[in-house]
């Protein structure tokens, strides 16, 4: 089994789809005003948005995009007028990692992990 794709909740999809693009997402399906689909430039991985009436409640989705050069692609995103609730820092789970949200406050991870994303000193 591979992770296909990662679907989040967005009220208004004219606002969402500019920003992934803006983050470096290609837009592949373009279906307003209910669903939009992209690619990573990275892998195979792609993403999805999909038209809610209401956002969930809560701690709501966290997704995360892995960033090879973290830093200097966090400083490029922050030239094009994206704003970060937290600059890239070293956790204590061996990655290094910047935040922030989208338009519909959906937390956005980019992070670098590196051997430890998936082989960190704790691995069962």
């Amino acid at each position: 089994m591979n992770l296909n794709q990662i679907t989040v909740p967005s009220l208004d999809l004219s606002r969402s789809v500019p920003f992934y693009e803006q983050l470096g997402l290609k837009l592949i399906v373009n279906a307003p005003p209910h669903y939009a689909r992209f690619e990573c430039p990275d892998g195979e991985g792609t993403f999805s948005l999909h038209q809610v009436e209401k956002l969930p409640q809560g701690e709501g989705i966290w997704v995360y995009f892995e960033c090879e050069d973290l830093d200097n692609y966090v400083q490029e995103l922050i030239e094009k007028g994206i704003t970060f609730e937290e600059l890239p820092n070293d956790k204590t789970w061996l990655w290094r990692e910047a935040r922030l949200k989208d338009p519909d406050y959906n937390q956005l991870i980019l992070f670098y992990g590196g051997v430890n994303r998936k082989n960190p000193p704790w691995r069962v």
